[in-house]
């Protein structure tokens, strides 16, 4: 029988999905292991053959845990709430729902196409009400939380109240808003039921507030930073804005510091955990505050500075021209910054242009300039400001703070170098230390004063902290910088302008989008506030809506519901019309961000059908955590963070027994595709062939890679058919052929660089794709596709089918019942690369192991079923389709998928013999192959009565025989 994959293959995935052959227990006596690979979005795009790299490293690794003796979780699900089916709802009016549900099938036909070992009966899929009832659960359990900082946990919001009730909150240390009142227990017992809610608001662990969110009018959505590229959406390319909206936040900060502990305890890469240490971004120094002062000429009412006045002199002697005097209720400006001894050195202060205080402060002759500019930044994203170190800008808003120490005037100014998100919107500036406040000062003709001791600034700013001695600075004078950071912190204690403190970039995550396809918060209003819809009568569903798009009073999608209320009564969502506001009340219509679902995605698998918990005590006491997660590092920042958070938040509620969520965390490489280019040049209808470009000015156009061939040749007539534009091109040839050019880039659909793997599982099989996907370089690297590269890993799969022949055959009789010390030299050397490459997870030298391992078999015409068969239990994590045919036809009746993994045995890599080399008159003139344990005359003995011996000496005696046993013969004529 010839190797048939297509019948082979189809076989043996019907069989497992008809048997359940993967389907793990909840109960078993074997040791667990859980893996688990990042679950997919289903767009109406299907796989390409990028997509399934991390899931055949995960595959290959749990078939091997089976082998092993373990209970293996391996489930996969869906990810499926989310942006681009709303966008193509809004397009056709078709319900995401349906969208959804047929890329979802397109996915798992895909999936089941390429073998892998998935569970399926704990399929998820984050748009199902009976997943996202959790999802809306644990928002209710973060609600009804705090953080409290004595026992550095999580705690019921009910014990919060007890306290207030008791003493008020002077002695709560808790994760809250900077702005949350004082007050004591008899000032709380006398708040109405309202002010009580806005106060706990302020503490709990999910809230409404006022926030600066990336607004993208076209979608009608907030976007998160990492949906935006270069400023526009990173779906249909649209401006973004920065806007202040009401959203429902999590208060991630709160474990801030827990999640830069907990990187210590996990197995991740470390530059994923670089990524997130410095987007948490922990910085050591001070809380400065300093008092704004009324700034007006004192000359004429109606002159005041303008961005062109302010130069050195003005703000060196603001005395001379400017009348200082305190505010009738003065506003502070609170300021973090790291370096506290440089206190001496601000000559002015910048506010982000979103800070509250820039339109109270800014005078009226700087309103006008003031307003355009944060008009124009709002249209920046914060990442652009970020990354844009050349451009500087600023407008000065015409008013001044009083220095804490000097009393001196120091000019306020806006800039967009400085971002409302992090720490306080607000910086001091200390030009000499500080190269963006050097860069600021001098384009703005600021003064610079040097408080460094011996170090010239007139080119650059000092930043070298350590070698820092301060001057000019009053107390400080003399001081290191740790001394001088010490001396400082303590002056501004003591006259009440700042302390000591600990800052994180890490931000409050914004938790509200505007948009239909995602999990209805689980909220009603009453007078304003928000409320909770009681656990048992989730989940909250989607309603049905006839518009995707904002309503017209800019309401998100949800407003356009007719019947979008909660009867607090009947416990029933009912028609807007019965709104009471007493016993009928308006629901939320915002819906949660793609992250939502994601965030504990993996514990839900462990119990994936209870109705009654998120999962149940037993289930999650069993399976504990993650032992291997393989994913993208693009999610370093997002839901890698954001389910770390969720998880220590459910663990310190009770809910799960560990505060990490995967003990193991390896990131993919990407696969990248040959994107082929037609080179069509500026002004004119001519498109030239890759070698004839030169001197010429082209523009690179992409080329779907199916119109080319192995030899880069376009087909022209095909190409003008996919791209009609070009149909009275003229097509410039080099040897009467088009000759693309070609680029190694990103795989994806917008290059037409992808490549399907169905055409490659129709043309090669599954267990081709597989092999080659890692044979092609190490799994954590990136690395190019060539499908021409297949024909490699095809071949050696013949090969090894053709050395069970007489097992495929049925010629039973050829099988030889005894392996000889080769064949099990072979085996058993094999057995310990792969397990070492498997551990490892050096998936690709294993793919190498395999094609000599079978290349010495074949040679050594071995057909020993000792030999034969662990050798199919090695392939089958790699190539499952194949090894359980072969499996299935060495004569067994069970699935090879929990044989037991064959055991290294060194004893079979021990050398018995050695091939001595034998030279005449020290030229070496053939070999000899003798046993190591013979003697130094045996061996002497036994080449002298050799033939070839003979033939070289002709009747001679030697005069000598040097024998160095196990290295080497030399016979002196």
């Amino acid at each position: 029988m010839n190797y048939d994959f297509q019948k082979i293959e189809k076989y043996w995935q019907d069989y497992w999905r008809k048997n359940e052959t993967f389907k793990a227990s909840n109960d078993s006596d074997k040791p667990k292991f859980y893996a688990l690979s990042m679950f997919p979005y289903p767009s109406g795009a299907g796989l390409h053959v990028g997509h399934p790299l991390g899931y055949i490293a995960t595959d290959i690794y749990s078939r091997y845990k089976r082998h092993k003796g373990f209970n293996v979780l391996h489930p996969m699900g869906y990810d499926s709430f989310g942006l681009p089916a709303e966008q193509y709802a809004i397009q056709t009016g078709q319900h995401p729902a349906i969208t959804t549900e047929n890329n979802i099938n397109r996915y798992r036909e895909q999936l089941d196409q390429l073998g892998f070992s998935f569970d399926w009966s704990r399929e998820v899929r984050t748009s199902n009400p009976q997943y996202y009832k959790w999802t809306q659960w644990i928002f209710i359990q973060l609600f009804n939380a705090w953080y409290n900082k004595k026992s550095d946990k999580a705690e019921s919001i009910d014990s919060l109240i007890s306290i207030f009730e008791k003493e008020g909150n002077v002695n709560v240390e808790a994760a809250c808003d900077d702005d949350t009142p004082s007050f004591d227990a008899a000032t709380w017992n006398a708040y109405s039921e309202k002010e009580k809610q806005e106060i706990l608001l302020n503490y709990r662990l999910t809230y409404l507030a006022d926030t600066e969110v990336n607004w993208c009018p076209a979608l009608g959505t907030v976007l998160a930073n990492d949906e935006i590229v270069n400023g526009v959406s990173e779906r249909g390319g649209h401006p973004v804005i920065r806007k202040k909206m009401t959203q429902w936040s999590m208060r991630i900060t709160a474990y801030a510091q827990r999640l830069l502990d907990g990187l210590d305890k996990i197995d991740w890469p470390q530059p994923l955990k670089d990524s997130q240490t410095n987007w948490i971004g922990r910085s050591v120094g001070a809380s400065v505050t300093f008092n704004v002062l009324d700034a007006e000429r004192s000359r004429s009412d109606q002159e005041v500075i303008s961005n062109d006045d302010v130069t050195s002199s003005a703000v060196e002697k603001p005395q001379e021209d400017v009348i200082s005097t305190p505010l009738n209720h003065p506003y502070q400006i609170e300021v973090f910054t790291t370096r506290p001894d440089t206190i001496f050195g601000v000559s002015f202060m910048t506010l982000a242009p979103e800070h509250e205080l820039v339109a109270k402060i800014t005078t009226p002759g700087q309103k006008a300039e003031v307003e355009a500019y944060v008009e124009a930044t709002a249209k920046r994203s914060e990442r652009d400001r970020m990354a844009d170190v050349k451009t500087i800008s600023g407008v000065f808003t015409g008013a001044y703070a009083e220095h804490p120490f000097t009393k001196e005037p120091i000019p306020i100014w806006i800039g967009d170098y400085v971002l409302a998100s992090y720490g306080t919107g607000a910086v001091m500036a200390v030009p000499c230390g500080d190269q963006r406040d050097y860069d600021f000062a001098k384009h703005y003709n600021i003064d610079i004063p040097n408080i460094f001791e011996g170090v010239d600034i007139s080119e650059e700013a000092f930043a070298d902290k350590e070698t820092t001695v301060i001057a000019n600075s009053d107390f400080l004078n003399g001081l290191s910088y740790k001394d001088a950071m010490k001396k400082i912190i303590a002056e501004l204690e003591r006259i009440g302008h700042g302390k000591g403190k600990v800052n994180y970039r890490l931000r409050d995550a914004v938790f509200s989008r505007q948009r239909y396809w995602g999990e209805p918060f689980p909220v009603y209003y009453v007078d304003g506030m928000p409320q909770m819809i009681d656990e048992k009568y989730l989940p909250l569903e989607l309603p049905k809506v006839e518009k995707y798009l904002p309503t017209e009073t800019g309401e998100p999608p949800l407003g356009n519901a007719t019947e979008w209320a909660w009867n607090a009564k009947n416990k029933k969502v009912v028609s807007n019309d019965l709104i009471d506001h007493k016993t009928v009340f308006p629901l939320e219509l915002n819906t949660m961000p793609g992250w939502a679902g994601s965030s504990q995605y993996f514990n839900r698998y462990m119990d994936p059908r209870n109705d009654d918990a998120i999962f149940s005590p037993e289930a999650i006491n069993y399976w504990q955590d993650v032992d291997l997660y393989i994913g993208g590092s693009e999610h370093a920042t997002g839901h890698l963070l954001y389910s770390r958070f969720w998880q220590k938040f459910m663990f310190d509620m009770g809910y799960v027994p560990k505060d990490e969520f995967a003990q193991k965390l390896i990131n993919q490489g990407m696969i990248t595709g040959t994107s082929a280019f037609v080179y069509r040049e500026l002004d004119s209808n001519k498109v030239y062939s890759k070698g004839l470009i030169e001197g010429k000015k082209v523009v690179p156009i992409h080329a779907d890679v199916s119109l080319v061939n192995a030899s880069d040749e376009l087909d022209i007539e095909a190409f003008k058919e996919w791209q009609p534009e070009y149909k009275d091109a003229e097509f410039i040839l080099e040897d009467r052929k088009y000759i693309v050019g070609r680029e190694i880039e990103k795989m994806s659909k917008s290059k037409y660089n992808v490549v399907n793997p169905d055409a490659i599982c129709e043309e090669y099989g599954a267990d081709s794709l597989r092999l080659y996907e890692m044979f092609l370089g190490p799994l954590e690297q990136s690395k190019p596709w060539n499908t021409a590269g297949i024909t490699g890993v095809h071949s050696f799969l013949k090969k090894l089918w053709k050395l069970y022949a007489p097992y495929t055959n049925g010629s039973l009789s050829e099988a030889k019942a005894e392996p000889t010390d080769e064949n099990l030299k072979t085996l058993h050397k094999t057995i310990k690369k792969v397990e070492e490459d498997i551990e490892n997870f050096s998936f690709n030298t294993s793919v190498s192991t395999f094609m000599i391992c079978v290349n010495e078999l074949t040679a050594q015409k071995c057909t020993s079923k000792a030999i034969l068969e662990p050798l199919a239990i090695l392939v089958s994590p790699y190539a499952p389709h194949i090894a359980e045919e072969l499996w299935s036809r060495l004569g067994h009746t069970e699935s090879i998928a929990e044989a037991p993994f064959p055991k290294f045995e060194e004893k079979y890599l021990v050398e018995s013999s050695k091939e001595y080399p034998i030279s005449f008159n020290g030229k070496m003139r053939f070999k000899l192959e003798l046993p190591l344990d013979m003697g130094k005359d045996e061996i002497e003995a036994a080449v002298l009565a050799h033939e070839k011996t003979k033939e070289q000496l002709q009747g001679r005696e030697p005069k000598k025989v040097i024998v160095v046993p196990g290295k080497i013969v030399n016979i002196v004529g």
